[in-house]
């Protein structure tokens, strides 16, 4: 069962899935619309029987310094990412708690323990969608065999870059070092078979992760140091909502095709020194605190 606000893409997938031998049903629908989520789960536990894994995989954005972004462009990323979210829980737990069991797994993003710079709704968003699965994990906590699991990927190189909103006069392009669909992919059907709260995706979201819990102001600073390196090489572009408001009027795949072998070998050499250098501070903090 697929449901997403586009019918072009949509009906790639499903094609895609009946091609390999698989089962497909889709419906077009908003997540941000709660009735109709509601129906879909519905309809979904009807047609299958029950559901036993539920793969809530919103995520929109916009890039601007924050008051640059007009108002509406922040509330319609916050309605997208959290509610949405929040949308798809209600509608499922029901189920889960009915058949007693069930894996409701929330694709968040490393932006939820490290705020991205220009990214302020994002961020708002993502923060508040890992402190939602936090609670709901306490209400489920008497029911084992119904889990909610968070994965934290860092930047990944799907078409979701070209959809974004941009307010930041330049082009947006992918940072070095970013992800295959595949292997975010991959994390996520490891959970479906062995599910666990959280799954940090990438070597850099461990490291930022880690240096957002033990050394906060510092990771701030290295990720608006970030943001303005990668936005300062970029060229120049005009603003735009992208796909805020409306879905991609083509499929588009999942594979953004902005990947290059070198800076990927680079940027986990970045990635390594990175680690070895947060806890490097994190010893000397240690030290100077016996």
């Amino acid at each position: 069962m697929l449901a997403a606000r586009g019918q072009a893409g949509l009906d790639d997938i499903a094609a895609k899935c009946r091609a390999v031998g698989g089962q497909a049903h889709v419906r077009v629908l908003d997540v941000t619309d709660a009735p109709a989520v509601a129906e879909f789960a519905a309809e979904a536990a009807e047609t299958l029987g029950g559901i036993d894994v539920w793969f809530s995989n919103v995520g929109v954005g916009v890039v601007g310094r924050y008051e640059d972004v007009p108002i509406a462009n922040h509330a319609q990323v916050v309605a997208s990412n959290l509610l949405g979210h929040m949308n798809d829980a209600h509608a499922v737990l029901p189920i889960f708690l009915a058949q007693d069991h069930g894996i409701f797994i929330n694709m968040i993003s490393v932006g939820g323990f490290v705020a991205t710079p220009y990214a302020a709704a994002y961020a708002a968003s993502k923060f508040g969608l890992r402190g939602f699965s936090e609670a709901l994990r306490g209400e489920l906590s008497k029911h084992p065999r119904i889990h909610i699991c968070d994965v934290y990927p860092t930047f990944v190189d799907t078409p979701g870059i070209d959809h974004a909103g941009n307010y930041t006069g330049v082009k947006l392009s992918l940072p070095p070092g970013s992800l295959t669909p595949e292997t975010v992919a991959k994390a996520v059907v490891r959970l479906a078979d062995h599910p666990r709260n959280t799954t940090a995706v990438g070597a850099p979201a461990i490291v930022l992760k880690l240096n957002q819990l033990l050394i906060p102001n510092l990771a701030a600073g290295i990720m608006n140091g970030f943001m303005d390196s990668w936005t300062s090489k970029a060229d120049g572009g005009g603003d735009s909502s992208g796909a805020l408001f409306t879905p991609p009027a083509t499929p588009s795949g999942v594979d953004g095709g902005r990947r290059h072998p070198e800076r990927r070998r680079k940027a986990g050499i970045m990635g390594v020194s990175a680690a070895l250098g947060g806890l490097a501070v994190i010893s000397a903090l240690a030290m100077r605190r016996q």
